[in-house]
């Protein structure tokens, strides 16, 4: 077996109390679709059953008045002497009806997953838990933390006082974390806050132990901190929303018991399909370059077909006379669209003659309606 990085193993005051060998899980392949699918799944396992009631919007006595009254045939309150009477009941359509398709206890809240899937997400956010820039995409703050994975010597899990477990994530560089979550917290938005849940809390370190000689009662006062026994990993606190990198404090028991859980005689540690996933590279490199085929030739390359009702070209091998028609009325087009200005001047030269002569018009039809003298006097007739 090849030799793996050493860890530095920190005390309780924060300097360096030994080494360690990394956890050949630390190296497992990275797989953040398999880790939101698990999770997905993992977090619909602790739903509560909710439906309505069955009785709900059925309480009222209704019938349908049946066909013949130009109506719908949805059943109809009877009675009378009030607004109820003859409105729609029981319908989702209805005011005051059950909702559509109403909500039973008995719907599939559970999943079950395969638990060579839930192995493999539970050793990829490990291995992202050694990564620190995974770790710092969530929003851990790990700036003065010395090493990542970080891991602190057996003490820490007899710690029994808030206040050493305190000054232990102080030496450590941890703390600023801590104190991350504890400026998160504010009150939850909606109904939550009446169903005991009344306040959001941002996350903060995972604690990683062996045995619990008081470890859990000192920290677990601390704003965001939460614990896992090694023996019992769970992805929903390794990657919670799904999102690999959580912060992790190993204790040395623990992260040297990860050597016998997984490996030789334990969970088999998931291995990527490929080590070089960049495809591209691969093809062109001179190793397969060297052995595949050349590329082909003759291949033949055709034009693309030309539409003869846009192209004169392509209808003039199909039709010439209709081409040297379309062409000629191309000419004629532009020579009309070149003389507009002179065909727009001579039109309205007529038009203003036109008028002339109808002004000619209008002084002789005018003059000639004038009345004669001849009856001016009267007359008689003999």
């Amino acid at each position: 077996m090849t030799s793996r990085p050493l860890v530095t193993v920190y005390s309780c005051s924060g300097e360096k109390s030994g080494e360690t060998t990394l956890p050949a899980v630390m190296s497992a392949a990275l797989r953040p679709d398999l880790v939101q699918f698990v999770h997905t799944n993992m977090n619909k396992n602790n739903r509560q059953a909710y439906a309505v009631n069955i009785h709900a919007s059925k309480k009222v006595v209704a019938k349908s008045w049946g066909t013949g009254r130009a109506v719908a045939r949805i059943p109809r309150v009877g009675g009378g002497g009030t607004s109820r009477s003859g409105q729609g009941a029981f319908g989702n359509m209805c005011r005051g009806g059950r909702m559509y398709n109403p909500s039973k206890t008995w719907r599939k809240w559970n999943r079950k997953i395969n638990i060579k899937q839930k192995r493999y997400a539970v050793a990829s956010a490990l291995a992202a838990s050694a990564v620190p820039a995974l770790v710092m995409a969530p929003g851990h703050i790990v700036d003065e933390v010395p090493e990542l994975p970080l891991v602190v010597e057996n003490a820490i899990e007899s710690t029994k006082k808030t206040s050493a477990a305190n000054d232990i994530l102080q030496s450590i560089g941890a703390l600023d974390d801590v104190e991350k979550a504890g400026n998160s917290k504010q009150l939850r938005a909606g109904k939550g806050k009446m169903r005991n849940r009344r306040y959001t809390l941002r996350r903060g370190p995972l604690i990683v132990y062996k045995t619990n000689d008081g470890i859990e009662q000192a920290f677990r006062n601390l704003p965001g901190v939460e614990f896992c026994c090694v023996d019992r990993l769970n992805l929903l606190q390794l990657a919670p929303g799904g999102h690999m990198g959580r912060f992790c404090i190993w204790s040395q028991a623990a992260l040297e018991a990860l050597e016998t859980i997984y490996g030789e005689g334990g969970k088999s540690i998931p291995f990527a399909t490929m080590t070089n996933p960049d495809i591209a590279r691969i093809i062109n490199s001179d190793e397969v370059q060297s052995v595949v085929n050349p590329m082909k030739d003759g291949q033949k390359y055709y034009a693309p077909k030309r539409n003869a009702i846009k192209n004169v070209d392509a209808l003039e091998a199909l039709d010439p006379y209709a081409a040297a028609k379309r062409r000629q009325e191309a000419v004629l087009t532009a020579a009309r669209a070149s003389k507009k200005d002179e065909i727009m001047a001579k039109k309205r030269e007529q038009r203003k003659s036109k008028r002339a002569f109808k002004e000619q018009g209008k002084a002789f039809y005018e003059k000639v309606s004038v009345q004669g003298t001849v009856c001016e006097d009267g007359f008689t007739i003999e």
